[in-house]
């Protein structure tokens, strides 16, 4: 096919040729002297185009004469620059497949060699790069100085280059990374404080945030970071509930006396309080402080909705209410009689009503559910224990000392 094109351009040159230049009427004539020269148009018109093909061609020639110095200052530059890529590219291999020294060697001698070409040495993206390399291999090799200096070279470097910004939010997310590996915390969340508002929204800035507000023991600020994360995806949705939950229960703990643990409250999210393991972790402690009316307040919105939540979480709640049993009104009577209607086989709501009707001395009531929670196996063994021991007192107060005799037993042996 290209030759029949070829020949078609060629049979079409030929025409135009012979239609242009067929009649050769015209005459060139030049004077020069005495001297006269006739040609004809054609001739002249073929030699003038010659002419212009030569000269053309001689200034192309002395051109490529006279720059074979900056092309071969220019071959030398990118051959060099070749060799400085490749280092670096050997450095990230023996990086990334623990050699570390072997990739600290090629860094340093990709930065030599770019410290040595002064026209590689304006590529302050590639700078950057061999001092985060250098600085991560004495790292994992516990060169803590050395890190330190290569570092602080980078950000150094691309604080003062726009090109090299990228390469400095990387520097500062390393360096924070590295200040957890020390278990500086303090360091970490003040490299982290550093990132722009966008660089430290991204997933990997908020995990790095979490361990450092974990390790500097800040379960608050470090629940606002994994909801946030949570927000992001950062976790499947079984881990992010389990950790909230866990972070929650840290940051009640901080707690010394009831009016820091209701800040602590009144400061969680809405789906933290919400969450019936954080408000039973809650409830748990405000009875520790001396405060059960508190925790039994933040308890009493979910045993109105028992109906909507799973048998675990019941549990969760039932045995919350246990610990925050001691001057439980009898406005709870009515949620506790339903709640034994709406699960009677829920061996942990029977231990909580029958722990509510013993503490309001309505012992005959009691006294069936405590027997049904402290035999069911599903209970733990603290649970059961506390069960025989309610009816151990129930019988003591009721002066018949053989069943008392005989759930002190079981409670010993409960477990």
């Amino acid at each position: 096919m290209r030759a029949v094109i070829w020949f078609l351009l060629l049979f079409a040159v030929a025409v135009v040729a012979a239609t242009t230049l067929g009649t050769n009427d015209g005459l060139v004539s030049i004077y020069w002297g005495s001297w006269r020269l006739d040609t004809s148009l054609n001739l002249f018109l073929l030699a003038m185009l010659g002419t212009c093909v030569a000269l053309v061609s001689i200034f192309q020639a002395v051109s490529s004469l006279t720059g074979l110095p900056r092309r071969a200052r220019e071959w030398r530059v990118a051959r060099r620059d070749r060799s400085a890529q490749a280092a670096l590219r050997d450095a990230l291999a023996q990086y990334f497949g623990g050699r570390y020294s072997r990739a600290q060697s090629a860094a340093q001698k990709a930065l030599a060699i770019q410290a040595d070409t002064p026209d590689l040495a304006q590529d302050n993206e590639f700078t950057v790069l061999g001092h985060l390399l250098t600085a991560g291999s004495a790292h994992r090799l516990q060169d803590r100085a050395k890190r330190d200096e290569e570092l602080k070279r980078a950000l150094d470097l691309a604080h003062n280059s726009a090109a090299a910004r990228s390469a400095e939010e990387g520097a500062r997310l390393l360096a924070a990374e590295w200040a957890l590996d020390d278990r500086d915390a303090a360091r970490a969340l003040e490299l982290l404080s550093e990132l722009p508002p966008g660089v430290a929204r991204r997933t990997h800035a908020l995990r790095l945030k979490l361990q450092a507000t974990r390790l500097g023991q800040q379960p608050q600020e470090a629940l606002k970071t994994a909801r946030l994360l949570a927000k992001h995806q950062g976790f499947s949705k079984v881990a992010a509930q389990g950790l909230l939950r866990s972070l929650a229960a840290e940051s009640l703990a901080t707690a010394h006396d009831i009016d820091q643990l209701r800040r602590i409250w009144t400061q969680f999210d809405n789906a933290d309080r919400r969450d019936p393991c954080v408000a039973a972790a809650a409830a748990r402690r405000a009875a520790q402080l001396g405060a059960p009316e508190e925790g039994r307040s933040w308890l009493r919105p979910f045993w109105d909705e028992l109906g909507e939540m799973s048998a675990d979480d019941r549990a969760v709640v039932a045995q919350a209410l246990v610990t925050v049993m001691p001057g439980i009104g009898p406005d709870w009577l009515p949620r506790l009689e339903a709640a034994t209607q709406a699960f009677p086989r829920e061996p942990s709501i029977a231990h909580a009503v029958g722990t509510a009707l013993a503490d309001r001395r309505l012992w005959g009531k009691a006294r069936a559910l405590l027997e049904t929670a402290a035999e069911d196996s599903a209970l733990s063994a603290d649970e059961r224990r506390h069960a025989w021991l309610i009816l151990a007192r129930i019988a003591e107060d009721e002066g018949d000392e053989d069943r008392a005799a005989n759930c002190f037993e079981a409670a010993a042996s409960a477990g």
